[in-house]
């Protein structure tokens, strides 16, 4: 299993899709709300992938600490972010002897076979009193619901060939994201969504500009139930 994990993850990253205009716009406005939570000190982030996120976390914490399974990506961020210190493993492979005030999983837990699992094994890396922050896709997007209302998927649930490419292998909903937290023993902060997305990202990036994306993301905050995105913040 880990073999194919790891054939995966340098597949993904030789094929990445992470850097398009949505994609990158979701990760930027996703650090924007994680970062209304931070708590000052030290910074782990799970999956950091071309480093996106870690660009603005590093302002942050100029030594935060990543773990990447891909070679490939991990190679980039050593080049990329120098003072960060980058480990290139597998989640369950790393054993860490340092606890972080931040721990962050963007769009991690969607791609993992066991979440409880992965939720349960980092605990120990997590600080009294220290958060970890979490954001998914989110099944009943708005664009999800109406592609079945349309015909274009039978199921909110049902993977895009985006989904396929990225090795995803569940689609959260509100519902199901907070109980793989409770279930794992955490406590849940805040919670929320953001980007109100009516159409896939091929289309619209094929209309809107950066401010007017911007202006989907924001608003998707006063609709969470059928946002794009999700997020959890959460504690010990």
């Amino acid at each position: 299993m880990k073999k194919f994990s790891q054939e995966k993850l340098e597949n993904v990253a030789e094929n990445s899709l992470y850097t398009t205009f949505t994609n990158s716009m979701t990760i930027e406005y996703s650090f924007e709300v994680f970062n209304r939570f931070l708590k000052p000190g030290s910074i782990l982030e799970l999956g950091p992938a071309e480093g996106l996120m870690t660009n603005y976390l590093k302002d942050i914490d100029p030594n935060l600490t990543v773990i990447e399974g891909s070679k490939i990506f991990a190679d980039q961020l050593k080049l990329k972010f120098p003072t960060i210190n980058v480990i290139q493993a597998l989640f369950e492979d790393v054993q860490l002897d340092k606890q972080f005030d931040n721990i962050i999983l963007g769009h991690v837990l969607e791609h993992v076979e066991d979440p409880d699992k992965l939720l349960n094994y980092i605990k120990p890396w997590l600080k009294d009193g220290g958060v970890i922050l979490c954001a998914v896709p989110n099944a009943r997007s708005l664009h999800r619901q109406a592609a079945v209302e349309i015909g274009f998927i039978e199921s909110i649930f049902e993977m895009s060939k985006k989904d396929i490419h990225h090795g995803h292998m569940r689609i959260y909903t509100p519902e199901t994201l907070q109980r793989d937290f409770l279930q794992s023993g955490y406590k849940i902060k805040n919670k929320g969504g953001y980007w109100l997305k009516p159409l896939t990202d091929k289309q619209l990036e094929s209309v809107l500009d950066k401010s007017m994306l911007r202006g989907f993301m924001k608003l998707g905050e006063f609709y969470p139930d059928i946002a794009g995105e999700i997020y959890i913040v959460a504690t010990l």
